[in-house]
């Protein structure tokens, strides 16, 4: 009777296999994390316009998954699923990269990094209200103080003037849509697998992207150097492809409440990567304001994985 009871149980991962889903989490949040800092570098040349930036890279993002899932031949979504794909990709696919695009034409890579930090948060609450769970008020209120300390950051850094810019609005925007595709894409993963749901978001956003990114081409074509050409295929690429590859990896190896928490760690490397290549000044005011987003942040995760 005792073996047939523990026999129902899930086995734990091993050790090894824990560790290799750690390790494809973080190398799924290492590539995101130089996605902040290339587009403030692309945008900032001027070469290339916000608009053709953020929808140029789905259209290159798209192409790949259209063929990736013909190649493995996946099933279709069905019914509902595509109205819920369609959410995924007006959040993550549209959203955010269209948001921080703009933003960042303004604000700088380290200080859009530490307001996107509360994303974890943000991302969280909307899973529980999603999935209707039950969770402790620890949660709501790390989430809330971590939704406090990204706005109030961005308000005294803004520009000196106390208030909020239109980057930050901007900013904060991208956080909830991109929260939202989160959220959707999580439960739609477990029905379609969690690769397969992005690109599938990927190719449903394909065509209103082309037409965006003609639109963009025809008011200002690109211009742009070797090397903001170069630092757009990775947008392409990598940030909004191949990253969520080994990000979605890892989170199937598991612990998936272990992998998860890799994400943390993105702001704080978005942050290293602005300072070293754009040469932005760590300030005590960005350090401190990252650190308390990240904690609070943590903190709500945590929590709620209790």
């Amino acid at each position: 009777m005792t073996s047939n009871s523990s026999a129902t149980l899930p086995a734990a991962p091993p050790l090894s296999s824990a560790r290799a889903g750690l390790w494809w989490g973080l190398l799924g949040v290492a590539a995101f994390s130089f996605t902040v800092p290339f587009t403030r570098m692309v945008v900032d040349d001027g070469g290339m316009s916000p608009l053709f930036v953020s929808c140029g890279r789905a259209v290159v993002a798209a192409a790949l998954a259209a063929v990736a899932l013909a190649v493995t031949r996946q099933r279709r979504p069905r019914g509902a699923q595509w109205a819920r794909l369609a959410i995924v990709a007006g959040g993550v696919v549209v959203g955010f990269p269209v948001l921080t695009s703009f933003a960042l034409t303004t604000a700088s890579a380290s200080h859009s990094a530490v307001v996107i930090a509360v994303l974890p948060a943000v991302t969280a609450v909307l899973a529980v209200l999603r999935g209707r769970e039950r969770t402790r008020v620890s949660f709501w209120v790390t989430a809330a103080l971590g939704a406090v300390a990204a706005v109030g950051f961005a308000a005294v850094q803004g520009g000196g003037t106390g208030g909020l810019h239109a980057a930050d609005l901007l900013l904060i925007g991208a956080v909830v849509a991109c929260a939202v595709g989160y959220a959707e894409g999580g439960l739609l993963a477990r029905e379609l697998g969690a690769w397969q749901t992005i690109s599938w978001a990927l190719v449903l956003a394909g065509v209103p992207m082309m037409l965006l990114t003609g639109v963009s081409l025809a008011q200002s074509p690109p211009t742009g150097s070797p090397l903001d050409w170069a630092l757009f295929a990775y947008l392409g690429v990598v940030s909004m492809f191949l990253g969520f590859f080994a990000w979605y990896r890892g989170l199937a190896i598991g612990p998936m409440a272990q992998v998860s928490q890799v994400q943390l760690v993105q702001p704080v490397l978005s942050i290293c990567w602005a300072a070293l290549l754009l040469h932005e000044q760590l300030t005590w005011p960005t350090v401190l304001g990252g650190l308390a987003v990240i904690a609070c942040a943590g903190a709500a995760v945590r929590s709620r994985l209790r």
